[in-house]
């Protein structure tokens, strides 16, 4: 990042803030029926859905149709139909879904990044005031340099700022 071109400078307005965190809370209600939580172990051992998987489960719900003379009366494509069919739609959200985390994640990324590197830049600006002996300065960058003091044999080092 240059110090000139700030990509981001930006920020959502409070009625945009109040439209989104309206807009995830009807998501979340629409999805509460639906959505379920698993475990660090369900997630694990459960049997994932492949692409292989898929087809096989697609040919199996055929098979059990049009051979439920074979199978025990208990057995019903109907529960598999529609997890089958859920599994179907949420696909198609899951991707948006993604698509919007990551664009928000880097944008918070990229975002909190350029106000790192500024504040490296106001830190060295501060320490070379100090050094020339501008009044004030010095107690300000001791205040900022607190933030480098346990970091390595440097102490108040921060690290180089990349182009």
């Amino acid at each position: 990042m240059s110090l000139l071109n700030n990509r981001v400078n930006l920020v959502l307005t409070d009625a945009q803030v109040d439209d989104l965190r309206n807009h995830f809370a009807k998501i979340n209600d629409i999805l509460n029926p639906f959505v379920q939580g698993l475990t660090i172990d369900e997630r694990s051992t459960l049997p994932k859905m492949n692409v292989s998987n898929k087809a096989f489960v697609s040919d199996t719900m055929i098979a059990v149709k049009a051979n439920a003379d074979f199978l025990p009366a208990y057995v019903t494509t109907d529960a598999m139909d529609n997890d089958y069919k859920l599994f179907e739609q949420l696909e198609e959200f899951i991707a948006a879904a993604e698509t919007i985390s990551e664009k928000l994640s880097d944008t918070q990324m990229l975002a909190g990044s350029e106000a790192y590197q500024m504040s490296l830049a106001a830190y060295r600006l501060f320490g070379a005031a100090a050094k020339a002996g501008l009044n004030g300065a010095d107690s300000v960058y001791g205040r900022l340099s607190e933030r480098f003091a346990q970091q390595g044999p440097g102490g108040g080092a921060p690290p180089v700022a990349t182009a």
